[in-house]
């Protein structure tokens, strides 16, 4: 049964950057302040214009040049800011990006979004459907942010990685070792954006869809599900923790990466951080970290990475890989 290795990664960030000055100003907080709770300095934002779209052909066209393709078997678009309700942001994504007539579908999973899409990709490989599978996670998430709200616009960002994965050995570099995922329905009101959905149109609501989330029980949640999920995924691969040299986490907060990397025992600079540059991109937040680090040289060839996400839903997952020797686009 061939397994998917990964053998291209790109990454977008729109240029418009938002300092945590910016904020502060609008929110009645400081640069310190947001800095010390979450490790953020600043956020890249969508210009007035640019979608969801937008990011993930910036993204997924790096990602197939690195890859050394123009063409793929399946586009899956991991997003939970899409352009539109309807239809999928997916089919535009890859007619743009010279792929019209693939097959093209979104998943709709939050800050695990990467890993849910990774696992479709698993699937469609390992079940002979596809040779080679375009993976994007590509997030307007500020479009859900009230500017003025002191608790959720410090955090996030706008942001697109893309990763192509083609059938491959599964012992060779690059191929995903394992995945594990989960769901929690209960937990759906830790993070949420109400506004717009079915439930609040069928009832009147008008009110302008921006996200609102409870940041300590998020906080909490993250921490024990990703350390769970971590050592559920390394126990899928048959690795033992001393073999892990990086743990690329969800950018979601510094503190949260640092307390799941302490807890498994491994030294605090296994967890690789990029949220200082870019903030929280949702389901963007890992290829964006995996590429920030290949293409600064902190993650090389035949490391071994974990990849593990929390995020609304509630969803969380696990992956690891051997890193394989590639050139980031």
């Amino acid at each position: 049964m061939p397994s998917a290795v990964l053998c291209g990664l790109g990454a977008w960030l729109p240029p418009d950057v938002v300092t945590n000055a910016d904020v502060a100003a609008r929110t009645g907080t400081t640069d310190e302040w947001i800095t010390a709770r979450t490790g953020i300095r600043q956020r890249h934002v969508v210009r007035a214009g640019t979608g969801t779209a937008d990011l993930a052909v910036e993204a997924g066209s790096r990602a197939l040049k690195s890859a050394g393709l123009d063409a793929v078997d399946y586009v899956v678009l991991a997003t939970t800011t899409p352009d539109r309700l309807c239809p999928a942001t997916a089919p535009e994504v890859a007619h743009r990006l010279g792929l019209a007539g693939v097959p093209a579908f979104d998943v709709s999973a939050v800050c695990s979004g990467f890993l849910y899409a990774t696992q479709v990709a698993r699937a469609l490989i390992s079940g002979g459907q596809a040779e080679t599978v375009l993976v994007v996670a590509a997030e307007s998430f500020t479009t859900l942010v009230d500017p003025d709200d002191r608790a959720t616009a410090p955090i996030f960002g706008d942001g697109a990685g893309a990763a192509v994965y083609r059938a491959g050995d599964p012992d060779e570099p690059g191929a995903v070792a394992a995945v594990a995922l989960h769901s929690d329905g209960g937990l759906a009101d830790l993070i949420a954006v109400d506004g717009g959905g079915a439930l609040a149109r069928s009832a009147g609501d008008t009110a302008p869809a921006h996200i609102r989330m409870f940041g300590r029980s998020t906080f909490a949640h993250a921490i024990k599900n990703m350390e769970a999920v971590t050592r559920e995924v390394l126990a899928i691969a048959g690795w033992d923790l001393a073999e892990v040299k990086h743990v690329v986490g969800h950018q979601a907060n510094a503190r949260i990466l640092t307390a799941v990397t302490q807890r498994l025992g491994l030294p605090d600079d296994a967890a690789v951080l990029h949220l200082d540059q870019v903030g929280n991109t949702a389901g963007a937040s890992i290829p964006l970290a995996l590429h920030h680090g290949s293409a600064t040289g902190r993650i090389r060839a035949g490391d071994r990475l974990v990849l593990p996400a929390f995020g609304a839903g509630a969803t969380w997952g696990a992956a690891a890989l051997v890193w394989p020797d590639l050139v980031p686009g």
